[in-house]
């Protein structure tokens, strides 16, 4: 929709060289701890409202939602979307629906990363790339943790499949209510989401 133009800052693509390997450590270890209290604080849930739901991209790919995780309160005074994209090094057929199960351990890697808000966790794509679909609160927070983020999933993925864009000034769910909310803003087809299809959780 055209009132939409102009109304946020343009989107930052970011991609390899990613954070040292002490720098990251030191990072996701943080957030580790954080995510810890959060647990023991109960603030930190995982809705079923968007499961199952279909997001698809310009690129022509979609994945569905397979978990989502917020973390409560959260009224963010600087809302940006985060959209990262990655192709698992080795992960066919079967093996997705294993990582698919496994990932939920991951989630002390990044929950607490200062400004998390919540997540969607998007199953693999036509091209066996995942997606994580965020919000965030401060779109530096974002890209702080995106450069943290690829250097692990580097471990474990081709580090030039890692990729991520930030979308400053919009929240998550305005965007799924209004795809062309993003729309205008630079933002690669792999990341510039077109159209919401609800499902079954």
């Amino acid at each position: 929709m055209a009132q939409h133009e102009g109304a946020a800052p343009p989107a930052r693509t970011l991609a390899a060289p990613f954070a040292g390997p002490g720098r990251a450590g030191r990072a996701v270890a943080s957030s580790v701890a954080r995510s810890a209290g959060l647990i023991a604080g109960r603030r930190l849930h995982q809705p079923r409202r968007w499961r199952g739901t279909r997001l698809c991209f310009a690129d022509g790919t979609g994945g569905r939602v397979y978990r989502e995780t917020v973390v409560t309160p959260a009224a963010p005074a600087g809302p940006a979307v985060l959209v990262v994209v990655f192709r698992l090094r080795g992960v066919r057929g079967p093996a997705h629906t294993a990582f698919r199960w496994e990932s939920e351990l991951n989630t002390p890697l990044f929950a607490g990363f200062p400004g998390f808000v919540s997540k969607l966790w998007l199953a693999h794509d036509e091209q066996g790339r995942y997606r994580g679909f965020y919000e965030w609160d401060g779109p530096d927070a974002a890209q702080a943790y995106v450069l943290a983020l690829g250097r692990v999933l580097s471990l474990v993925c081709d580090p030039a499949t890692v990729r991520a864009v930030v979308l400053p000034g919009l929240h998550r769910d305005a965007v799924l209510a209004d795809p062309a909310a993003a729309a205008g803003r630079g933002v690669p087809d792999w990341g510039l989401l077109t159209g919401v299809r609800p499902g079954r959780g």
